[in-house]
Formats: structure tokens, C-alpha cells, sequence
């Protein structure tokens, strides 16, 4: 880490910060400075809002799951549709944002790192839409679990890079794509999906990924006339969390729930420590190296975790819970029989501990959950797992 600078700054708490070599801290600067004046401008929010309706389709439905609150016997359960977004997931929020700076900033090549693919498929479709060069990094093995969505990226012009090193899972694609930054940092705009990573990436991913919560809480004072007893959102990076999460954070009665794989239960049993030019909860192995880890769903297999989420943990504001690969299976296949809703494999873990709270609140309370997108991409693996193959 000694050829490492650190920034301090866009720091919570103890974590974030930006710990990167000197002459990438220099187009980290450049990114927070582009943002900064951006992200309040009139112009720049007007042709934002307008790529969001026309484009993507919000606002999207906080939709009230009566058949399986019904089937429940508690708490009522809405769902946040994020799946209803083009490209079928949370990720393109932000994408639309950080393309908009790089049109900007007059960058031409975007790159790009993707766990389930929906990130390298929404940057695909906005790079398509701007014309700008394409590459996405993907581990190997997620390529294989998500084909479908290798294909849509190509489909969409980008070329798509199997990553062999480490595992072949998200932690090794972001680190490609890191690499590849730091070589063409002059011509290059990295366009980082999840809420990790330098400053002032997790600041600038939540606040594209705000307007999940910023709907949700006008559209639940709409039907219910008082705020959620409950946010439940999946947490692997936590890019969709921490977009449900931000304007309730201020709102102490409202509880904030990240549910994370138990295979990769960062918030359980991760440590403070460095990873990917950032602070945060890091699941290590003996010798100090960020541990192997694995979830049947590819959006979540990653060691960290945003630094506001795990500010967010320390501090008591969130809690952190575990749900199992099996209740995660459970939970699509429930949430697809009751309400005709086929979930991503991510957004199953937080319909599943959605389940096991609504069980134990009264009728009184009011659960979201945020369906950060939707099962196509995870059908066939669902197929295969079920039947056993």
C-alpha cells in the first residue's frame, strides 16, 4: 500500500476515503469536481429527470403484494419495482447519471464491471444510446452463470471481457477494470456500478440511486398516509440499498434491513480494511487477502461493501441481516406463485427475510421491500438448480 495516497475525504465514519495511486487520485479529483458542479444544475437535472421518464420509465409502481401479505397473516408488504426499470433492474439509475457526466466531461470510452450483468447491460444500452465505446469486465464464471446477459451486452455493441484471474467473480472484474483505469485514465471513464470503490464513487452512486427512495416515500405517504415501519433491500456492494435506504436515514422510526448472502455475509463477519481503493467491512482470509466468497445470486458475491453501509452498521443505524441460497430459492419461487412476480435472485434474499419480519409484526405495520430487478437473467440457473441438474 506504500505507493498508495490516501485522500481524506468522503469518509462515514471510519470508511471510505480514496487510497489510490497519485495519478488516478487525479482524475478521482477531476470525477468529484465534474460531479459536484453537475449534480445540482438545473440543465444537468432536467436532461437526467427526462432520461429517467422517457427512457428508463420511472416513476416506477410501489406496488401492495395483497396476495402474499394475505398468505402471511402480518405486516403489509409493498414492493419498490425496480424490475420494472428498462433493462430490468436498479443499475440503470445510475448509469444514466454517470454517462451524462462523462458526455460532460467529453469522454468517449466507457468501461464498466458487472457481477449478474445487469450493470454491464444498462451500460451497454446507454453507451449504445450515446455512441460511446463499450468494454465491460465480467468474472468468467459469472459469464458462464449469466450468458444471457453476455449476449444482451454484445448484442448492445459492447465487448465484454472474461475475467480468468482470482475466482472469476465480481471482486476480480473490478479489479481489471481498475487496471484498466489506471492505464487509459486519459481517455477513459470508468463508470462503477456499485455503491464501493474511491471517492467519490460511493457518493455519487448513491445519489443517482436516491430516487428509489425519494418515489417510495412520497408513494407510501400517498397510500398510507405515514412513513414504513420497515426498508428491506438486498446488500452485496449496496448500490440498490443504499439508494432505498437514503431518505429514510434521517427518519429514526424507520428501520433499515440489508440482507446479505450468508455465504458472503460481509456485515456479519467482515473486518475494517482496505479494498478496491476504499474502507470497509472485508471479509479476510488468514493471511489478510480479501476471502474467496460465493452466492448463488452473482450480484452479491463480493468480500466488501459500500463505506455508508458499513458506517450505517457500526453506528446502529441499519441492521444486517443473513438469508441462505435455499431462502433466497424459496423466496422467488414464492414471490413468483403469489403475486406473478419473478424477482432477481438478489432481490429474492430480501423478499426472504421479508417473509420471516412480516411473520412477526402486527397488521398495523408496513414493510418495503425494494425488487431491485427482475428474475429473467436467473430462470435457467433456477432450472437448473430446482431440477437438480
Amino acid at each position: 500500500m506504500s505507493s498508495l495516497k490516501e485522500e481524506k475525504k468522503g469518509y462515514f465514519g471510519e470508511f471510505g476515503g480514496s487510497f489510490v495511486p497519485e495519478n488516478l487520485q487525479v482524475v478521482m479529483n477531476q470525477l468529484e469536481e465534474q460531479f459536484e458542479t453537475y449534480k445540482d444544475d438545473p440543465e444537468f437535472q432536467e436532461e437526467y429527470k427526462f432520461y429517467l421518464r422517457e427512457y428508463v420509465g420511472r416513476e416506477n409502481p410501489l406496488t401492495f403484494a395483497k396476495n402474499l401479505t394475505d398468505q402471511l397473516g402480518g405486516a403489509k408488504i409493498y414492493l419498490k419495482r425496480e424490475d420494472l426499470n428498462h433493462t430490468g433492474s436498479h443499475k440503470i439509475n445510475n448509469v444514466l447519471g454517470q454517462i451524462l457526466l462523462a458526455k460532460r466531461m467529453g469522454v468517449k470510452r466507457i468501461i464498466a464491471e458487472t457481477g449478474a450483468g445487469q450493470h454491464g447491460v444498462a451500460t451497454a444500452t446507454v453507451c449504445a444510446m450515446f455512441g460511446m465505446e463499450c468494454v465491460i469486465y465480467m468474472g468468467k464464471v459469472d459469464t458462464e452463470r449469466q450468458a444471457l446477459n453476455v449476449f444482451r451486452m454484445e448484442l448492445l455493441g459492447a465487448k465484454v471481457v472474461a475475467v480468468d484471474e482470482g475466482q472469476g467473480r465480481l471482486k476480480d472484474a473490478v479489479d481489471a477494470a481498475l487496471n484498466d483505469l489506471i492505464q487509459n485514465y486519459e481517455n477513459t471513464f470508468y463508470l462503477l456500478g456499485s455503491a464501493v470503490g474511491p471517492h467519490p464513487y460511493p457518493s455519487i452512486v448513491k445519489h443517482f440511486q436516491s430516487v428509489i427512495s425519494e418515489e417510495s416515500k412520497r408513494q407510501i405517504l400517498e397510500k398510507e398516509g405515514r412513513l414504513p415501519t420497515a426498508v428491506i433491500a438486498c446488500t452485496g456492494g449496496g448500490s440498490n440499498a443504499i439508494g432505498a435506504f437514503a431518505h429514510y436515514i434521517n427518519e429514526p422510526d424507520v428501520r433499515l434491513i440489508g440482507v446479505e448472502p450468508a455465504e458472503a455475509a460481509t456485515m456479519s463477519e467482515g473486518v475494517p480494511a482496505v479494498i478496491h481503493g476504499f474502507k470497509c467491512l472485508t471479509l479476510l482470509d488468514e493471511e489478510g487477502n480479501p476471502k474467496p466468497t460465493y452466492s448463488i445470486a452473482a450480484g452479491l458475491d463480493y468480500p466488501g461493501v459500500g463505506p455508508e453501509h458499513s458506517h450505517l452498521k457500526v453506528s446502529g443505524r441499519a441492521e444486517y441481516v443473513k438469508a441462505t441460497g435455499k431462502e433466497a430459492l424459496e423466496a422467488f419461487q414464492l414471490l413468483s406463485r403469489t403475486e406473478g412476480i419473478i424477482p432477481a435472485l438478489e432481490s429474492s434474499h430480501a423478499v426472504a427475510h421479508a417473509v420471516k419480519l412480516a411473520k412477526e409484526l402486527s397488521q398495523d405495520d408496513l414493510i418495503i421491500v425494494n425488487v431491485s430487478g427482475r428474475g429473467d437473467k436467473d430462470v435457467e440457473q433456477v432450472f437448473k438448480m430446482i431440477k437438480g441438474q
